[in-house]
């Protein structure tokens, strides 16, 4: 039977244990006891599958990885402590020395930091190519290009990269293509389905969707996420089993939260355009936005982020956010409850001005992760907001 993308996300558990619990527990053990000195022996010789340190893995986080893969479309999976150590895993996991990477302009930024601080070290290099320009990813290819990478849509930009003009090209130069979905989901969009061999996750975001607890993901086929899994096995970026659980339980709703997430975001969009007070806002499925034909050939709705820019520069963003009432302030996205940040200001602070303003990061920007409250209530504190810069 095939089932849909919700049935999958409910149904697809770890088998029942002798108690036949009708909810998954969370198997808080930091090992696993071996049937007899063969059976231990089998397992660590990876002729059979089992539990053995839950560092390596645990019922908790297979399940949650099981969960991801079927909604991706992919083999198998990591799951990692943070987003950023799926980040991490999926780079230095399978690129070595002397390895080179494209990667989009407009990526997150502590994976700036990691391609420009850390990787560099290691005698891996990378060029950034315009997200938005096809021909700019093929110009900067090498010999020694080992994979491409791109978040789209970016943060806190909200570019769009073109997933099928990326699969080709890593196809056509057998390179990897390794996509950060962390703001799409697999619920708006699915990379593989473009031949991207790594997806990423920051599951802290929307796949918990409600600000409790840290995970991260990376996804693949079996080839791809094996030197990954390697990696995190032996360096130990371990997702905790209750997390995982908590994760594992969240995308059961991720589906109905998505849809009100987007559902909000687009009006709000709509409802600020032509802001006497803003020079720009910034949504993927408003007809605006420069990439909104590509968005929407490769994603099923807009997503929950709305970014605008407001004309009185970096101060009058800082006003704006002391003026909101009810919308939190912090660095988090993903979450039921409306969130604004000022990324000059906070997240993307160590970057460089040059460097924000190629990433579509103007001293005014305002990323604002639409929440479930009611769509009246966040347009009344938004648009109070507004009259205070």
């Amino acid at each position: 039977m095939q089932e849909h993308f919700d049935t999958k996300a409910i149904r697809d558990q770890t088998p029942r244990s002798v108690h036949r619990e009708h909810s998954v527990p969370v198997y808080l053990t930091s090992s696993f006891v071996f049937k007899d000195a063969e059976h231990a022996r089998a397992l660590f010789a990876e002729e059979v599958e089992g539990q053995i340190y839950s560092r390596y893995s645990n019922p908790n986080s297979d399940e949650l990885i099981s969960k991801l893969a079927a909604m991706e479309g992919c083999e198998t999976g990591v799951a990692t402590a943070t987003g950023m150590a799926a980040m991490f895993a999926s780079l230095a996991g399978v690129l070595s020395s002397g390895d080179h990477v494209v990667a989009s302009r407009a990526v997150f930024g502590s994976t700036h930091q990691i391609l420009t601080q850390i990787l560099s070290r290691w005698g891996i290099e990378h060029t950034y190519a315009d997200p938005g320009d096809p021909a700019a990813w093929e110009r900067a290819m090498r010999p020694n290009t080992r994979m491409l990478f791109a978040e789209t849509p970016s943060n806190p930009g909200l570019a769009i990269v073109d997933l099928e003009h990326l699969g080709r090209l890593a196809r056509a130069n057998r390179t990897l293509l390794n996509v950060d979905n962390c703001f799409a989901t697999p619920y708006l969009q699915n990379p593989a389905e473009f031949g991207a061999d790594l997806v990423t996750h920051s599951a802290t975001k929307f796949i918990d969707g409600q600000g409790r607890v840290l995970g991260g993901a990376v996804l693949g086929s079996r080839e791809a996420i094996e030197r990954v899994r390697f990696f995190c096995r032996h360096t130990g970026p371990a997702i905790s089993p209750f997390n995982a659980w908590l994760l594992s339980k969240s995308l059961e709703t991720l589906s109905v939260r998505m849809d009100r997430h987007c559902a909000h975001a687009l009006a709000l969009a709509r409802h600020l355009q032509g802001h006497s007070k803003l020079n720009t806002v910034n949504y993927p499925f408003l007809d605006t936005h420069p990439q909104a034909e590509l968005a929407k050939r490769q994603m099923r709705q807009g997503g929950g982020i709305v970014t605008f820019e407001i004309a009185g520069g970096f101060e009058a963003g800082k006003r704006f956010l002391d003026g909101l009432q009810m919308i939190s302030l912090s660095s988090n996205l993903g979450d039921t409850r409306t969130i604004a940040t000022h990324p000059a200001s906070t997240t993307h602070s160590k970057l460089s001005e040059d460097e924000r303003q190629a990433v579509n990061i103007p001293p005014g920007l305002v990323r604002l992760s639409v929440g479930l409250e009611a769509l009246d209530d966040i347009i009344a504190d938004v648009d109070h907001a507004l009259k205070s810069v």
